[in-house]
This record gives C-alpha cells, sequence and structure tokens, in this order.
C-alpha cells in the first residue's frame, strides 16, 4: 500500500471471493483509509451481521458493494444455496442502517434478465444509495456462463430501462447512482439516448465520455489477487505481469515489455473488426479485450458484446459487407458454442 500510494493510486477496493473471510481485513481496511485511499469493499453481503456491523461502520468504508443475482427465487438458484437472498439483503440494511453507503451489483445474462424491473424497484424501496449493474465478462467463472450471456436486444432494453429510471429518480428529486461496467458500448449508447432526448448537451456529453475514454484495463483498473499476482483487471487472471512479493507494483504496472500491457496503454488501440472502424472508439476505448480474446484467441479482435449497430457506430455500407462476408465463414466454420 505504501508503492500504491507513492504510485497515486487513489482507490482500493478489497474484494474476493469473500474478503470478509480474511481475520485481517479490519486491519487493511483501517490503514487504507488512514493512508487517504478511498476504500470500497466488495462482498456477498452474507457474512455482514450484528457481530460486524460495528467494525466495517467503525473502519469508514467509503463504499460496500453487495451482489445480488435477481429476487430470491433467482438469487437463491444461482447461488445454490436457500436463504442466500435474505443474508445478503440482511446485510444491505444493516449498512443502510448504520448509515454506510452501500450498493446493489447485478451481473446480467439471459437467465436473470427478467429481474432487472424487481431489483431497481427494490433498490426505491429499501432506500439503497447505488445501482450497479455489470455486464457478463468471458472469463473466470464468467467464460462457464458465456452460452447464456444477455443477448444483444436484452441489453439494449435493460439500458434503456436503466436509463428511465434514472431520469425519472432525477426528476422526483431522488438520489441515487446508477453505474454500468464491462461493457463501454454503454457509453456510446447513452450519447446515442442523449442525442434524442436532449440534443442540445450531446456536445457536452460527448466531451465528458471521450474525456472518461472508456475501457481502462491496464491503464487506470488494475487487479493484485491473493498470492500478490498482478493482472490487467479482474477478468485477466490467466494473465500475470508480476507479483508484488517480488516486484514494486508500480515498477510492474509501468512495464510495457509484455505484449499486452503496450497493446492496453496504446492510444488508440490498435484493434481489428467493427472495434477497429468504430465511430466512436475515443469513447468507448475498444471494450472489453479479454471477451474478444476468450472468444477468438486474439485480444485486439473485435468485442463480441458490443450491441450496437453497425450504423449506429458509424460503419460505411462496404465496411459492413466485408463484416457480414468475413463473419459467415467463421460461422460456417465454427463448431456451435456449448455450456460447460
Amino acid at each position: 500500500m505504501d508503492d500504491l500510494k507513492r504510485f497515486r493510486v487513489p482507490v482500493l477496493i478489497l474484494s474476493g471471493g469473500e474478503p470478509l473471510l480474511r481475520r485481517d481485513i479490519f486491519l487493511i481496511a483501517r490503514r487504507a483509509k488512514e493512508m487517504g485511499f478511498y476504500v470500497g469493499l466488495s462482498s456477498n453481503g452474507t457474512l455482514i451481521d450484528d457481530s460486524n456491523i460495528g467494525r466495517i461502520a467503525q473502519v469508514g468504508f467509503d463504499y460496500v458493494g453487495v451482489s445480488l443475482d435477481g429476487t430470491e427465487t433467482t438469487h437463491d438458484r444461482f447461488r445454490r444455496k436457500e436463504g442466500a437472498f435474505r443474508a445478503s439483503l440482511a446485510g444491505i440494511r444493516l449498512c443502510r442502517d448504520h448509515r454506510i453507503k452501500v450498493g446493489v451489483r447485478f451481473t446480467m445474462t439471459e437467465d436473470n434478465a427478467r429481474d432487472l424491473p424487481a431489483l431497481l424497484q427494490l433498490i426505491e424501496d429499501e432506500g439503497i444509495d447505488k445501482f450497479y449493474l455489470s455486464h457478463l465478462n468471458y472469463a473466470g467463472r464468467g467464460n462457464v456462463n458465456r452460452a447464456s450471456d444477455a443477448w444483444h436486444e436484452t441489453t439494449r432494453r435493460a439500458m434503456d430501462l436503466l436509463f428511465e429510471t434514472c431520469w425519472d429518480y432525477q426528476l422526483r428529486g431522488l438520489a441515487k447512482e446508477f453505474v454500468t461496467g464491462n461493457n463501454d458500448a454503454d457509453g456510446v449508447y447513452f450519447l446515442h439516448w442523449v442525442r434524442r432526448r436532449f440534443p442540445h448537451v450531446e456536445g457536452r456529453i460527448r466531451a465528458k465520455l471521450v474525456q472518461w475514454g472508456g475501457n481502462a484495463s491496464g491503464v487506470n483498473v488494475a487487479n493484485i489477487d491473493n498470492l500478490g499476482n498482478v493482472h490487467p483487471d479482474t477478468m485477466w487472471w490467466h494473465h500475470t505481469l508480476g507479483n508484488v512479493r517480488a516486484r514494486l507494483f508500480s515498477a510492474i504496472w509501468s512495464d510495457t515489455t509484455d505484449p499486452l500491457m503496450a497493446g492496453l496503454k496504446g492510444r488508440p488501440r490498435r484493434l481489428k473488426g467493427r472495434c477497429g472502424a468504430c465511430a466512436y472508439l475515443d469513447i468507448c476505448g475498444g471494450n472489453t479485450r479479454v471477451r474478444a480474446e476468450q472468444l477468438t484467441g486474439d485480444p485486439w479482435e473485435e468485442d463480441p458484446a458490443c450491441y450496437l449497430t453497425d450504423e449506429e457506430i458509424g460503419l460505411s455500407g462496404s465496411q459492413q459487407r466485408v463484416r457480414l462476408t468475413r463473419y459467415s465463414r467463421k460461422k460456417a466454420l465454427s463448431p456451435a458454442p456449448t455450456r460447460a
């Protein structure tokens, strides 16, 4: 943490697995807060109870995020444990009642997308501060669920619902935060929504989105795992850059001799397919490279989870025809995907 502070890292998110299983989690968190980091706790919520809520509050976490996979029936089925939803919700309520900023994280797949409206209602009914919609990433355990990834139309409907819900809260003066992650095409889709609804602010919104820069893997987002191994983000555990027990994080992160890190830090990134030809690369940053790598073996290919149409990303007619031919051949040669 001393090295991270010198390297001007502003935020630490203590995650897992389940970070509350660590006996020294509060020692770590307190020291991080004393050093001036913004400190988040990423939990499944089931271990937040009357025995430790006082210590959680005392640490002063800037944010506690709790994962819910849907409503009670869906969540318990996903977690393979009856009562898991109620335990997680109890942890959320304890944080709320102790004035700890708390939010719900929801990773959407085709199997639980129908639960999104009910979860958004839960956020309002329970007085929860924040909602984070995460798109499925094809890595680690997420790769097992690739066959059930939310279809593009489902994703578009979900984003439309999220935008309209957020705008409704604004009109009613309700303070809520909405965040999406693991699909940087969301920024472009949001810009199109702004263009339709509020064209007079499109330029300002576009400038802010460009300033944000889209995908930050290998640049402004890093992962240090439980063994000290450093990865470009939490979805790249199969690609290790070094270990903080042997080399300072600052040295590892600044080293671009690794081809993947050199490519991720490149601006603009040298991408292929739709991503390479996209008119909004400065907003999206090429989206999530690990999905392209998992599907094609090439991290610089187009992200298969981009749900915008060719017209929406500014592809010309000739580019669309080339893409159609190339992917028709790929589909004919590739075996049908199977669930692991």
